[in-house]
């Protein structure tokens, strides 16, 4: 507890401080980001897709999937959601800047700089539960629940080979391990901390089913959306080429195109063992989590 008490009081303060000055930014980006998207012409958008497809479809295989799963109906919700706690949130933020300034007792320094981290944290936790519209938090978070049940039950058929693999390897390595490590393990382990030999025996055995089974996912997807982009980028050219004059029935160089960079696009997933490469996986790293985390729902 002392320990706890302590590590609120150390970090507190940057970490609010951090919190409030860097989600102003993130949510104004996301929205930039967003208008700019819109505002694209439809082709110059299925080439963008069809470039993220092709080339690192194999890096988030279950978040592209579950993008996909959503696209009816559940992003224009998970959308409205998100608006909503992005607006609650920039209430808060400014709120809060009108609370660093207080200064109640007039000495010309802000309360908030005078006070321990622990208090700050009450502090602020008191203004954000005073301000915040719990309504529209709660309509917001069951909205965002509601399209991430649908969109797993989705991903848990799509990858039924894969969690079927999974679970196969780790009942053959679960078999090898009960009869020839655990004896050994135990042996070695004091007796009064054996009962966890076999609960860690099989969290290891887990970890290495869904290693490998997804791995063999990964490499089947990385080749299926390197091919489906492809297609999709052939086809957006020769209509930016053609200024929408041809038709892609009408010719076979879109196809010829497709495999030329579906194999490329492959290639370069394959060079970085189907993981993003520095800095892209510096700046995706909530994209990397959240293809983890899929895979650990799906898996389990």
């Amino acid at each position: 507890m002392v320990d706890a008490a302590e590590l609120v009081q150390k970090f507190a303060r940057p970490v609010l401080d951090f919190t409030f000055e860097a989600m102003p930014v993130i949510i104004s980006a996301c929205q930039k980001a967003y208008e700019v998207y819109r505002r694209l012409p439809l082709v110059y958008v299925e080439l963008l897709i069809g470039a993220v497809m092709c080339f690192f479809g194999g890096f988030y295989p279950t978040v592209f999937a579950a993008l996909q799963a959503a696209e009816h109906g559940g992003l224009i919700t998970l959308r409205k959601a998100l608006g909503a706690l992005s607006e609650e949130m920039m209430v808060i933020i400014e709120v809060n800047k009108k609370d660093d300034a207080v200064d109640a007792d007039g000495d010309g320094v802000a309360d908030a700089k005078q006070i321990d981290g622990r208090e700050l944290l009450k502090r602020k936790v008191k203004l954000v539960l005073q301000k915040i519209n719990p309504d529209k938090v709660n309509d917001a978070i069951a909205s965002i629940y509601k399209v991430w049940i649908s969109v797993l039950a989705v991903l848990t058929i799509q990858f039924a080979r894969t969690i079927a693999l999974s679970l196969t390897i780790i009942a053959s390595a679960k078999r090898i391990t009960d009869r020839f490590l655990l004896p050994t393990i135990k042996t070695a382990t004091p007796k009064e901390y054996q009962q966890w030999c076999p609960v860690i025996l099989d969290w290891f055995c887990k970890s290495i089913g869904i290693s490998i089974a997804w791995k063999i996912q990964t490499i089947i997807s990385a080749f299926t959306s390197a091919l489906a982009g492809g297609l999709i980028i052939s086809r957006a050219l020769l209509q930016i080429r053609s200024k929408g004059e041809k038709n892609h029935e009408q010719t076979n160089v879109d196809e010829i195109l497709s495999y030329a960079l579906g194999g490329a696009g492959f290639y370069f997933q394959y060079t970085q063992s189907f993981d993003a490469p520095f800095p892209l996986n510096f700046i995706l790293w909530p994209v990397e989590l959240a293809e983890y985390y899929i895979r650990w729902s799906v898996t389990n």
